[in-house]
């Protein structure tokens, strides 16, 4: 199967850098709606024919906004599910100081490092978050078969999952990829591990834009705690802007 996950576009909390995890959550800011109207274009452009014949998007209003004009130009129904919603950020919900920050970074960057069994300080633990997105994607598998499907998900949850799962994106460096509102991953195998011959999930990372869908509809300095997952702030390539009270939030 061939799978385009999608970043929800900007939200009012990615510019008030907050950690907005709950829902339904806010909706888009109007640079986040011009990121949503760009998406179909933008997948146009880098997965030529995709060939989408399904479209998923979590219970969280940001990611069904985003998923709407997709919806609309290719003729599909927007499928919602819970399990693609962002990781909770539990007790740390609306937080934007530095060390709640750098406390939901560290904890989702140590999922990707293998230490699944960790709990976000009163939330969920990796092992919780990635059953719930691979539940999905299994359902789409089983399905779809080997077509094309597109979800629209979240910051966290996209680039966790990915580093998880995917056996060619190196865990050790987050840093290298970064997902701003409305950045496409494609992926292209499966949950059984058949495609790459891996023991359990066999998914490739065959793209990584991490850039929004259109270089005019950037706005780094708003872009949301999560668009790196870089949790040591004085790295050279570290989440600088996630790290300052200012625009940003991790969704």
């Amino acid at each position: 199967m061939r799978l385009i996950l999608i970043r929800h576009g900007q939200t009012p909390s990615n510019v008030r850098n907050l950690l907005d995890t709950s829902v339904p959550g806010p909706g888009l800011t109007p640079l986040g709606q011009q990121q949503a109207l760009a998406v179909p274009a933008a997948l146009e452009s880098q997965v030529p024919d995709a060939g989408i014949v399904a479209l998923y998007a979590s219970t969280q209003t940001r990611a069904q906004l985003t998923a709407a004009p997709l919806a609309q130009e290719l003729g599909l129904s927007v499928q919602i599910r819970d399990g693609l919603r962002e990781i909770s950020a539990g007790d740390l919900e609306l937080k934007g100081d530095k060390p709640s920050i750098l406390a939901y970074l560290t904890t989702a960057r140590s999922w990707m490092m293998g230490d699944r069994d960790l709990r976000m300080p009163g939330g969920e633990t990796g092992n919780e978050v990635l059953d719930r997105f691979d539940a999905i994607i299994r359902e789409a598998e089983e399905t779809h078969g080997n077509a094309t499907v597109a979800v629209v998900s979240h910051g966290a949850m996209i680039r966790v999952w990915a580093g998880c799962r995917a056996v060619n994106v190196d865990s050790a460096s987050p840093e290298n990829y970064e997902l701003s509102n409305t950045g496409i991953v494609v992926l292209e195998g499966s949950m059984d591990g058949t495609d790459t011959g891996s023991s359990q999930f066999g998914w490739k990372v065959i793209s990584w834009e991490g850039s929004p869908v259109r270089p005019e509809l950037a706005d780094a300095e708003s872009d949301g705690p999560t668009a790196e997952l870089d949790a040591e702030p004085d790295a050279a390539s570290g989440p600088t802007a996630e790290l300052e009270p200012e625009p940003d939030a991790a969704s």
